[in-house]
């Protein structure tokens, strides 16, 4: 995400470095080349105007604190910088408080993922124990409306039973009653779209609008886009005052240009990315945090609230429990591979990392960790509960045997067993430090032979 603009940040503080102090020439060396970046990332070229005049009258004269380095401080004006731009220090989360079902209207034109983003957010809202409607209301698009039903099924949300040939208006209406009957608190509307903005459009959504009085009106936009996602939501902004932004596809060749724009043009927040294909990949915005993954720093506290979501207390307990007991064998360390893959990729959780995104793209020639993940798995699969138990049994011709049953070589085969009795020996240790230390590592993802 946003890989490309990291990098070129990550250049412009590089030539910073070295200096004793910061001058006005740095400075405005810097910002040129701040400048150039956040043009070619499709930024506002006001927004950056802004940008680079506030992040100037900050850095110009600013008293270097004998800890950092003129780069540091930089670095910090513009990640304070970043995260005002987009919105740090305001409330963005969704605005659920009003008497159910409280209506949720998602707009946006066609190719945005406007239908998928539906289901996310459906998904998501379940996990927060509310108990969502899905209403299909774009009877335009072939297939439209069996889409969202689609959706509705895989993730087990109920979803309206509308046609094609109703009318848009009729249909959330009804799906509004048929919620007050049925115990649902929450609406979420999939409108119609159009490959671009036109007064026809604009008229059915006005009317959806006026009907139900959406608490909610978010905007789903594609980041990959750039500029055109700014000027799309001025125009959905100006006819329905919309409330927010769904920042769509985020995880894809999106150059940033419109995560750091929206917010600025349009005065509404971003108030959710979606972040990968899967249906749980929607995430609430949080400015401060992608300002710094876009600097390179990371984000540990998404990454925790990832792991708090993925595990339970109680399986975290029962794993530490079985560890306790049984010891750390591949048949646990098995078990702790499923349980992290629950939080998503782990290419993606690497990037929340401070650091470790960067060290692993340096590191030419590795395997994208997801796919060693899976070479891991199928290995401790073709072993008998025997081995996994007891990997000091596995000699040379159970190894050829598991080499084959995996579709692995032997050397794959070696190379686990070498990693997993390194990281055995050093839970040994950990456990000598008492339930505190085997409870840190839990935390942790423990024991993975990387």
């Amino acid at each position: 995400m946003l890989d490309n603009l990291t990098e070129k940040f990550d250049s412009v503080f590089k030539k910073l470095r070295g200096h004793g102090r910061l001058t006005e020439d740095n400075i405005k060396e810097a910002l040129r080349e701040v400048r150039l970046v956040l043009l070619e990332a499709d930024v506002n070229f006001r927004v950056v105007k802004d940008f680079v005049e506030a992040v100037r009258v900050r850095a110009v004269g600013h008293d270097v604190l004998k800890s950092l380095t003129p780069a540091q401080q930089v670095v910090k004006i513009v990640r304070d910088e970043l995260g005002r731009l987009m919105g740090e220090g305001e409330d963005n989360s969704l605005m659920l408080e009003s008497r159910p079902p409280v209506p949720i209207m998602l707009c946006g034109l066609q190719g945005a993922g406007k239908t998928t983003t539906c289901g996310k957010l459906a998904l998501k809202l379940r996990r927060d124990k509310r108990n969502p409607l899905l209403v299909p209301a774009d009877v335009y698009r072939p297939a439209a409306i069996d889409q969202l039903k689609t959706v509705g099924r895989q993730l087990g949300v109920d979803v309206f039973d509308s046609r094609a040939d109703q009318d848009p208006v009729a249909i959330c209406e009804e799906a509004r009653r048929y919620a007050e009957l049925n115990g649902y608190d929450t609406l979420i509307l999939d409108t119609a779209g159009r490959l671009h903005i036109d007064e026809e459009l604009m008229g059915e959504l006005v009317r959806i609008k006026e009907s139900l009085q959406p608490q909610e009106i978010l905007l789903a936009a594609d980041a990959m886009t750039g500029q055109d996602a700014v000027n799309v939501a001025q125009n959905f902004d100006e006819k329905l005052d919309i409330t927010g932004v769904i920042l769509t596809k985020l995880d894809g060749d999106a150059r940033g240009g419109a995560a750091l724009s929206i917010r600025a043009v349009t005065g509404k927040p971003i108030k959710l990315v979606g972040l990968g294909e899967k249906m749980d990949a929607l995430e609430a915005f949080h400015p401060d945090r992608m300002a710094q993954r876009i600097l390179g720093m990371g984000d540990v506290l998404t990454l925790i609230e990832k792991a708090e979501a993925a595990i339970s207390q109680e399986e975290a307990a029962a794993m530490e429990q079985r560890m306790r007991k049984e010891g750390f064998t591949l048949e646990t360390f098995r078990d702790q591979l499923q349980s992290i893959k629950k939080m998503g990729s782990l290419d993606s959780m690497l990037k929340l990392i401070p650091g470790a995104g960067k060290a692993l793209k340096q590191a030419k020639g590795m395997q994208l960790p997801d796919k060693e993940m899976k070479k891991i798995e199928a290995i401790i699969n073709s072993m008998t509960r025997e081995e996994r138990n007891n990997h000091k049994i596995i000699n040379g011709a159970r190894r050829l045997r598991i080499a084959k049953g995996s579709g692995t070589k032997v050397q794959d085969v070696n190379q686990l067993l070498k990693r997993f009795t390194e990281a055995q020996k050093m839970m040994k240790k950990m456990q000598q430090l008492g339930p505190k230390g085997l409870k840190g590592l839990m935390g942790r993802g423990g024991g993975l032979p990387f």
